[in-house]
């Protein structure tokens, strides 16, 4: 039922990526600390919707399919927004990508795998992938409005490359997950006496 609270909590996630993309515009310190708190408390009901609907049993096949789209437009307009505002730049900017990709791939593959009736479970590597991503994410929303005493930006940078070593490093493991379902499940190739192809009888 999408009036369902875990519902409501991951449409909330969704609802607040304009709110967030649109604070990166206000160059003030107050507009940076706001999206940072968004943009946690929209992490922190990832993990609440999940529990809620497994606690009161409301899991629904739209909050299946909801909860990780929710995450990710959440986590590819950020990755977008500070890159654009210079709040990412240079190298690091290839940290993002490998995120960005990672999420693509995984995307395809259980979508994939979904066809086939199986699931792929998520690691504990990948949990803590995404909770220092989050982390770092929200470090580098902030940037260069945090305390002037505090390395703000190179904290946010460097868990963000944490994360997309982790990242790749899970992607790689799902991958190859993926892969040996594919294997195990190609089609049939058709005899030579199927239509299009007829069997040879001896003349």
């Amino acid at each position: 039922m999408l009036t369902s609270l875990p519902n409501l909590l991951t449409l909330s996630r969704i609802a607040v990526i304009p709110v967030v993309v649109g604070l990166f515009y206000v160059p003030e310190a107050w507009a940076a600390y706001t999206a940072c708190a968004l943009f946690a408390a929209a992490c922190i009901t990832d993990w609440f919707d999940g529990y809620l609907a497994r606690a009161w049993e409301q899991e629904s096949v739209i909050g299946k399919f909801l909860d990780p789209i929710a995450d990710k437009l959440l986590v590819a307009a950020t990755l977008i927004m500070l890159v654009a505002f210079a709040r990412l730049s240079g190298l690091s900017v290839l940290a993002a990508v490998v995120i960005l990709l990672r999420e693509v791939l995984v995307s395809g593959l259980r979508e994939y795998l979904a066809g086939l009736n199986v699931g792929v479970p998520v690691t504990w590597m990948a949990k803590w992938k995404t909770t220092i991503q989050m982390v770092a994410i929200g470090f580098l929303i902030v940037g260069d409005y945090g305390p002037v005493h505090i390395p703000v930006t190179l904290i946010g940078t460097l868990g963000l490359w944490v994360a997309a070593i982790l990242t790749f490093v899970t992607g790689w493991d799902y991958m190859r997950a993926g892969l040996k379902h594919m294997m195990a499940h190609q089609p049939a190739k058709p005899s030579k006496g199927t239509p299009g192809n007829p069997a040879r009888t001896p003349g």
